[in-house]
């Protein structure tokens, strides 16, 4: 099986003018290495993050999110659509949360001066699960409080059509920094190309995290990620999507908090419109009435240019056609 191994998965930019890592085929399963969103430098409580110790924060903007590629995939070319079928996620034993001055919504605050007046890096510890691997463990948040690991790829993209943006804050309708938890082992995401070959791109895996990724940062670890890349032919969409085996969801990103959430609604009435035949009316009703109708808000955290991604979800089961897995 192919692979990119963690040392080749130190990127920091989705650039179309970079090198492939890898070719592949449509349906062909390979491996992607990944640091964590610091390339290793929160091991301990004691490795703070204060911007000046920090590799790569001498640099505008920063150095940080790390992601392997590309992948070359063969036969994509501008105007398909690229599906991603995440197949594995196991992460490393341990993962971190680094708060401090000035980070996130609370870095200045006086309600709470210890979130302030210091940096403070909390150390998860995993434990593996009946798989004999994390993919199935527990997170240990202190010695009351543990969880069943989650983990999802919170940066994944494509080549956008002309810009090279970074992967700490480029986001568009081709991926990115998007920390949305449902890209995750057993969804499908789907991104529209733009360049021959799709030019795909990805890395900070996370082990779990919360509605909006309040402190900016979540529970960041170590990975390996196994997936396989498949093709859809002359396939237009206005934003990246994410198909769960019961469940459509569409995304968007943007500021401020309602725009995006409206946005993403528009955009899953036009996945039931053009794909499920629903009418324009119906659609639009549909997302006011139905009691399962969610709205996902994946990430709001108050970080440099990263702007708000929200998800409009709706169950397969009110979707005539939508095939459930």
């Amino acid at each position: 099986m192919q692979r990119i191994l963690r040392e080749q998965a130190t990127r920091y930019a989705f650039d179309w003018r970079d090198e492939p890592l890898l070719r592949v085929k449509p349906g062909e399963s390979f491996e992607i290495e990944t640091y964590d969103a610091s390339r290793g430098y929160f091991r301990t409580p004691e490795d703070k993050a204060i911007p000046g110790k920090r590799p790569g924060f001498d640099r505008s903007p920063p150095l940080v999110n790390p992601i392997g590629g590309p992948v070359f995939v063969e036969g994509a070319e501008k105007g398909d659509c690229l599906v991603v079928h995440l197949e594995e996620i196991v992460v490393d034993d341990y993962s971190w949360i680094a708060i401090g001055p000035n980070r996130g919504p609370l870095g200045s605050s006086t309600r709470w001066p210890e979130l302030s007046a210091d940096y403070t890096t909390k150390i998860f510890q995993h434990t593996k699960g009946p798989s004999g691997t994390t993919r199935d463990g527990t997170l240990k948040f202190n010695e009351r409080i543990s969880w069943p690991i989650t983990p999802f790829v919170g940066t994944l993209g494509v080549c956008p059509d002309r810009e090279v943006v970074t992967s700490l804050d480029g986001q568009g309708a081709w991926g990115g920094n998007l920390d949305a938890r449902d890209m995750a082992v057993g969804n499908k995401i789907y991104l529209p190309i733009a360049h021959a070959g799709a030019l795909f791109y990805l890395g900070d895996v996370h082990a779990s995290q919360g509605d909006t990724e309040f402190t900016g940062t979540a529970a960041e670890t170590k990975s390996t990620v196994r997936l396989r890349l498949e093709l859809v032919k002359k396939k237009r969409m206005p934003y990246l999507r994410i198909e769960k085996p019961d469940a459509l969801i569409a995304l968007h990103a943007d500021r401020p908090l309602e725009v995006a959430v409206e946005t993403a609604t528009f955009n899953l009435m036009d996945w039931l419109i053009t794909e499920h035949g629903f009418t324009p009316t119906d659609a639009y009703c549909l997302v006011s009435t139905c009691p399962d109708f969610r709205i996902n808000v994946y990430q709001m955290c108050k970080l440099g240019k990263l702007a708000y991604v929200a998800g409009a979800e709706v169950p397969k089961k009110y979707v005539p056609g939508a095939a459930t897995d």
